[in-house]
């Protein structure tokens, strides 16, 4: 069976937030994405190019690291990787805005847990 493409950004953000729907592969994802901009400051701060690739690593292992203990599923990375880049960089600024459990909400995605509740408290 050929998997359907998904056409529009809209459609790829409610799917990308299915694939993220435990609040713990949201935490790994969190703390990637903290980890990645860290090593773009120091990499600028500090002059250090080969940080950049540094960023890669770190942003990318704790997101799939999620998706393979958390919810075994396969990072969209793999097949839609400017959508998924873009994401992971929506939901990080959704998370530190507080806005997670509105954007779960209109994908049909109901929050759980302490994780859960530490994103609404936000």
């Amino acid at each position: 069976m050929v998997a359907t493409r998904i056409a529009t950004y809209a459609e790829f953000w409610r799917f990308y937030l299915r694939e993220h729907a435990q609040p713990r592969t949201r935490g790994w994802h969190y703390l990637g994405t903290s980890l990645a901009l860290l090593c773009l400051a120091a990499a600028i701060a500090f002059r250090m190019p080969w940080l950049f690739a540094g960023a890669v690593v770190a942003g990318y292992a704790p997101a799939w690291i999620g998706h393979g203990l958390v919810e075994k599923n396969r990072p969209a990375t793999l097949r839609y990787p400017l959508w998924s880049l873009f994401s992971d960089f929506r939901l990080y600024g959704a998370w530190l805005s507080g806005r997670v459990p509105g954007e779960l909400a209109k994908a049909g995605i109901e929050p759980k847990g302490k994780a859960a509740r530490s994103e609404r408290g936000r």
